[in-house]
């Protein structure tokens, strides 16, 4: 997705954004506006009737979305907001946004924090990145960023080495050695080890490079007690390629054995973060809660924050009709991330995490110290909603 304008005020949401969508992934909802295509039935003095197809730009506040795959198009469907010439104000329009097409998207009811943050990751390619991959030969190296649709050159790296007969052993280690450390240096300057979760590191080459570049990266990491580095290691995977360009990664990620131990990685903090509330519901001490009240109860305690507090949310509430429920759990983000310094993550109701997440209310917490009777503070207060910890449920 590219930002061609954006006018949003943060202080009151109000504004709108132009967007050109530039890979599968790139596609949103609310009031929209974009070019559009029409039929427009002329009948002359005469009395003989011509038809013709016209370009007009259109804004429809947005009823339903449907995506297509196979034609990169997503397909939305409401009621014109804006009258024109040739469009009745209320009448029901379909637009179809594809691939390089600009469209304008306005809040109806403004940018709350959650809008502006998928706004934000829609923009930005390394927070939508699935794994960063090295592929690599002696002296030369492309460092890409793998996402869902695409693989992006990010960097390409090139430091002449000598052979080994007219070098000699010592100039051949000694080039190879500057050739790692600058690697290593480009590399981490892509590379962001302070956004959680860390994205997988796919090293490939033919040969042993991969596997010597590894063991660099280790040894510097230990040597200067780089934290962040040392996080990374266990997620760095090694493969075969035909060759270090850009091309070999291709069959690369084909591969079944990469494949399944990349498979996912998009969600993998999600699942398993979910594994980790569904462990401590077992347990039933207090930690792990769910359902609208039981979690906005814990909130207000102050459970759901600094030292591992995590809110579990999904995207489905966000897409409520109703604008007070809208800002109901906008409200519980912003106090979890802002006030109590916890961790919020937004689930997609179409992954499988949000789908064991709307089996629970489609919200839940971990929570920093126990709390007891949630459920049954809910229930003096004569609430019918989703119950909390349920010792006979089924996990």
């Amino acid at each position: 997705m590219r930002l061609l304008k954006q006018q949003i005020e943060l202080k009151d949401g109000s504004g709108f954004a132009t967007l050109l969508p530039e890979e599968p992934e790139d596609m949103p909802n609310d009031l929209l506006r974009a070019r559009a295509m029409r039929r427009v039935t002329k009948e002359s003095d005469s009395g003989s009737v011509a038809s013709t197809r016209i370009a007009l730009d259109l804004t429809i506040r947005v009823t339903s979305t449907d995506f297509d795959v196979g034609s990169g198009q997503l397909h939305v469907a409401g009621k014109v907001a804006a009258e024109s010439e040739h469009v009745k104000l209320g009448s029901y329009h379909t637009l179809d946004l594809e691939l390089q097409r600009k469209f304008t998207i306005e809040k109806a009811d403004g940018w709350d924090s959650v809008a502006v943050e998928m706004l934000r990751e829609a923009l930005d390619a390394t927070k939508r990145a699935e794994v960063w991959a090295v592929v690599m030969q002696d002296g030369l190296a492309n460092i890409c960023l793998i996402t869902e649709h695409q693989t992006i050159l990010r960097q390409r790296v090139e430091v002449p080495i000598p052979r080994k007969r007219k070098g000699g052993l010592d100039g051949h280690e000694k080039a190879l050695e500057k050739f790692f450390s600058t690697l290593l240096s480009t590399l981490l300057r892509h590379i962001d080890l302070t956004v959680t979760p860390l994205k997988p590191l796919l090293l490939a080459s033919p040969g042993f490079t991969a596997n010597s570049f590894l063991t660099y990266l280790r040894n510097y990491a230990t040597t200067n007690n780089n934290k962040p580095l040392l996080a990374l290691v266990p997620l760095i995977l090694v493969a075969h390629s035909s060759s270090g360009h850009q091309h070999a990664l291709a069959e690369v990620l084909s591969s079944p054995a990469v494949l399944s131990k990349l498979a996912d990685t998009k969600y993998a903090r999600e699942t398993a973060l979910m594994d980790r509330f569904f462990a401590l519901l077992r347990q039933d001490d207090g930690r792990a809660w769910y359902g609208p009240r039981e979690v906005e109860r814990a909130v207000e305690k102050g459970a759901v924050g600094r030292g591992g507090g995590v809110l579990l949310i999904s995207n489905a509430l966000f897409r409520a009709q109703n604008v007070e429920e809208r800002k109901r759990w906008v409200g519980l983000v912003d106090r979890v991330r802002e006030v109590e310094g916890g961790e919020v993550r937004v689930l997609s109701s179409l992954h499988e995490s949000g789908k064991r997440l709307e089996s629970l209310g489609n919200v839940a917490a971990i929570l920093t110290f126990p709390l007891e009777d949630l459920d049954e503070e809910n229930e003096e207060e004569g609430g019918g909603e989703a119950q909390g910890q349920q010792n006979d449920m089924q996990i």
